[in-house]
């Protein structure tokens, strides 16, 4: 029964976030000035008659209520159905599918890579206060922090790909080529530009929390009696730094994720990258609202998932903490 109830407030919490994400997303949408049936016909609105807009109307339920249209998504929701995404004329499942597929390559990666070289960073500058690592370190993590992702990403593109060559300037794989045809180097090779850049949005903030971390240690009383013993800086810091500041860091890594979606709905749309944040970015500017609810509610249960294996995580770290104790 311990179990079993914090369990049980969990779920309750996360079907509650759920309903919440899908309201505020559906409202949004609603309160949008784009015409669902412009944004459907596109580039041909001009071409189609007032019988035309009207059958297409009828067809995807753009000229029922707003309540009507949610209760009707909301009846498919409950049966395990996401509805329809007229933008890709697929069942939504799919298009997440298929998109997630591409994107967890992108988003897995920085994530990895954010976390791991952002917490080092972080020990380092922690333990090395006021010198010169400490001084680059920071001043690397407070401009990447307060730079935009769209702005960093075309100045990589302009860089690394325009001027130096060294990389892809968009896609998956080569233009025009099959699926099936590209080979799994040819695909990191396209990756890794965008994965680089996404992850230098991560890193800086996870590595300005692990040096306050280590800054509270540093100046601490287990560190001042360790300091008297002869230990120097980085023996308190192997020694003790690493755990006091793996908490918050794991906590702010898998918070981040949120933060890393929305990061790579810009990074995609730079590179030309076809992931779910370029789905992200269609279903909003066409109105597709099953294929924008859905991301939303994926996005959602991502995250919170996320959060939820960090909380499992504390109590390895340090047995101290106990579970939903924080």
């Amino acid at each position: 029964m311990r179990l079993i109830a914090p369990i049980a407030k969990r779920v309750a919490r996360l079907a509650l976030v759920l309903i919440c994400v899908a309201l505020v997303s559906y409202g949004l949408m609603m309160a949008s000035p784009v015409d669902p049936i412009d944004a459907y016909l596109g580039p041909q609105m001009a071409q189609v008659s007032p019988e035309q807009r009207a059958l297409i109307a009828q067809r995807w339920g753009f000229d029922e209520s707003a309540v009507v249209q949610f209760g009707h998504w909301l009846r498919q929701l409950v049966s395990g159905d996401l509805g329809w995404s007229h933008v890709y004329n697929q069942p939504v499942s799919e298009v997440i599918a298929q998109r997630f597929q591409r994107s967890i390559a992108l988003l897995g990666s920085a994530w990895l890579l954010s976390a791991l070289v952002g917490f080092s960073l972080g020990v380092m500058a922690g333990a090395k206060e006021g010198s010169k690592l400490d001084n680059i370190i920071s001043t690397y993590a407070f401009i990447t922090a307060s730079t935009p992702a769209f702005w960093l990403a075309l100045l990589a593109v302009l860089l690394f790909s325009v001027t130096l060559g060294w990389t892809p300037t968009c896609c998956a794989g080569p233009a025009g080529a099959l699926n099936q045809e590209v080979t799994l180097a040819t695909r990191l090779h396209h990756l890794l530009l965008p994965v680089a850049t996404l992850a230098l949005l991560g890193i800086a903030s996870i590595t300005l929390h692990t040096r306050t971390r280590m800054l509270e240690l540093m100046r601490s009383d287990v560190a001042t009696h360790a300091f008297s013993q002869g230990a120097s800086r980085l023996d308190v810091a192997w020694r003790h730094g690493l755990r006091h500041a793996s908490v918050p860091a794991i906590t702010l890594a898998f918070a981040s994720l949120g933060e890393l979606f929305g990061g790579s709905i810009l990074i995609e749309q730079v590179f030309a990258y076809p992931g779910l944040g370029q789905a992200t970015v269609a279903a909003g500017l066409r109105s597709d609202v099953p294929l924008l609810l859905g991301i939303a509610l994926f996005t959602a249960l991502f995250v919170s998932v996320g959060n939820m294996i960090a909380d499992s995580l504390y109590t390895v770290i340090d047995p101290r903490i106990q579970p939903g104790g924080l």
